[in-house]
């Protein structure tokens, strides 16, 4: 069977998991994490690679134990290693790492201190004010805990929107390879760009849907086929992801496909905008009586209740159909408006890269400009600059820009807002750079009033010019920390400084909504990669995913302008 980055990612991610809770070394715990992030931001599958007889151990994060591991997994499809550790401890142990919150440091506690093993058990616990007696736990956090518990018992299993794409984006290409297919598409919330996917409907035109839907059962990752039958199957896949195909009629294909994009919100009201007409409308297609009158395309879909084509982003019942109407719909911006990115790092903090390695992938990309914005002092794990190395930093990118290497690289930091709200680096230091991006790396469990305190006063800072992944939300990880999201963006519209939307996976922060109020209040988003190593551009397109479904437009997006434009807008932020 196959073998994608994300299956080895997920087994070294689960190694570092548990030699961390056994305590072990740090350094071999951050090995595997190094492994597991050099292997998701690979563009090509690394099973190529090993197929070609390729040196392995030259890509940044894999020696020669990373890589011997990674070739046992792809000729065995199982680690040795991982096998052993799950012998060690309990087998429910690490499911506690899903509840947010709960990193490897404090289900080592939990496990060593109440020998807690589940869900169960750490619940029962903090019931019984066990986990507060805990040495850095307390009462807060084991009442965080406890509701964190209560909502991971309610949602079902869900995939981040990037490792579901790695996964649906095969299997399409695997059931176009058919000559008798003509049309294969994504729909559902994976259509929509929810930063989390539950499951993945597929739709797809043929000439013999039987042939199709035996193929897809077929495929080399289904785990189990739940049901098959001439036009529908779903299937299991290894990872655990569930897929449902449909074959539909060519004149069904619109019907359907709007059927199965929308939220159940937005198809309800269309169903109730159809029915004013004296219209159903359904997955098979648009109905006068009995009789289909259109369905083909999902642009007859909206025509037939009145409406202009609503692109999937924005089809959640959030406004859209009144924008609709009203013709006020925003013309969504698209990747290639993007001319530059805002937020990367090099090898100089804790990216994995080489500044010219950087600016030559953002130069690849299309990109016209490029920020180096290496971490700040304060965040030693990341190996942060000091006042020495960024003055350092900001010659060696005039040198570069120097000799006009098609690409311009703007002097940048990644600073800490420290707790009292000041940034983690001297004014006259800052004043050199082109851009200057405060972030949220610690103390998450301020108050709302004092976080929201915090961040305002770092806004204030006549230097600043971004705020970097504003919530601090890690998706499935870490809840967003506790501040007047409100409050910021318009203070940032008061300020006159901006607001990125990090378009990292893990974080696809800001959050939809708070992009849609960002463009109320006038205030410019960055869509920003948050790029470690070069093959993070990428992510890019995820940010933009998430923009549209903000309804942001290309003139919402700060770094679509052009250098020159981009540039003004940051000295008047300043």
């Amino acid at each position: 069977m196959p073998v994608h980055n994300e299956d080895i990612a997920a087994v070294f991610d689960e190694i570092a998991d548990l030699l961390e809770i056994e305590g072990d070394n740090p350094f071999r715990i951050r090995a595997y994490r190094n492994g597991a992030r050099t292997l998701r931001e690979m563009g090509k599958d690394i099973s190529g690679l090993v197929e070609r007889g390729e040196d392995i151990t030259r890509l940044s994060g894999i020696g020669a134990n990373l890589a011997a591991k990674i070739r046992e997994i792809l000729e065995t499809g199982h680690c040795r290693a991982l096998d052993k550790l799950r012998k060690q401890l309990p087998a429910d142990l690490t499911g506690l790492l899903k509840i947010p919150g709960l990193g490897p440091k404090r289900v080592h506690a939990l496990y060593h201190e109440l020998d807690i093993h589940n869900h169960q058990q750490l619940e029962r616990a903090a019931r019984d004010g066990l986990i507060a007696e805990l040495p850095g736990f307390g009462a807060k956090t084991q009442s965080r805990i406890l509701e964190a518990v209560q909502a991971h018992a309610d949602t079902s299993r869900r995939f981040k929107l990037a490792v579901a794409g790695r996964y649906a984006e095969p299997l399409v290409d695997y059931l176009k390879s058919d000559k008798g297919v003509s049309q294969v598409q994504v729909a559902g919330s994976y259509r929509r760009a929810r930063e989390t996917v539950g499951d993945l409907d597929i739709l797809a035109i043929a000439r013999n849907g039987r042939a199709v839907i035996e193929r897809f059962v077929a495929y080399d990752e289904v785990e189990n086929v739940l049901s098959q039958g001439t036009t529908r199957a779903t299937v299991l896949l290894r990872s655990g992801l569930q897929v449902d195909l449909r074959v539909v009629a060519r004149e069904s294909y619109g019907a359907a496909l709007h059927y199965f994009t929308g939220s159940r919100a937005h198809n309800i009201a269309i169903r109730r905008l159809a029915q004013k007409r004296r219209l159903k409308i359904n997955e098979y297609g648009i109905f006068r009586a009995d009789k289909r009158i259109a369905g083909s395309s999902e642009e007859e879909v909206f025509k037939a209740v009145g409406l202009p084509y609503i692109p999937p982003e924005l089809r959640e019942n959030r406004g859209e159909i009144e924008a609709a109407r009203a013709g006020k719909l925003p013309e969504l911006v698209q990747e290639d408006d993007l001319r530059g990115d805002l937020h990367a790092h090099t090898n100089a903090s804790d990216g994995h890269a080489s500044m010219r390695a950087m600016a030559d992938a953002a130069l690849a990309r299309g990109l016209e400009y490029l920020a180096i914005t290496d971490h700040s002092k304060r965040l030693t794990v990341a190996h942060g600059l000091n006042r020495k190395r960024l003055l350092a930093q900001i010659d060696s990118i005039d040198k570069f820009n120097a000799g006009k290497h098609g690409i311009t690289l703007l002097k940048g930091i990644e600073v800490d807002i420290l707790d009292d709200g000041t940034l983690d680096l001297p004014d006259d230091v800052l004043s050199k750079l082109d851009i200057v991006i405060g972030a949220v790396h610690s103390r998450f469990d301020l108050s709302r009033a004092k976080q929201t305190r915090r961040i305002l006063r770092a806004m204030d800072n006549p230097n600043f010019s971004l705020l970097a992944h504003p919530s601090g939300r890690l998706i499935d990880r870490r809840k967003p920390y506790d501040v007047d999201m409100t409050r910021i963006i318009r203070h940032a519209r008061e300020r006159g400084c901006y607001l990125e939307l990090n378009a990292h996976p893990e974080r696809l922060d800001l959050l939809d909504t708070h992009c849609q109020l960002a463009r109320e209040e006038g205030v410019l988003v960055s869509i920003n990669s948050d790029a470690h190593s070069a093959a993070d551009f990428d992510n890019l397109r995820f940010g933009i995913g998430q923009a549209r479904r903000g309804w942001l437009e290309k003139t919402d997006v700060l770094n679509t302008r052009s250098l020159t434009a981009l540039r003004k807008l940051l000295s008047a932020s300043r």
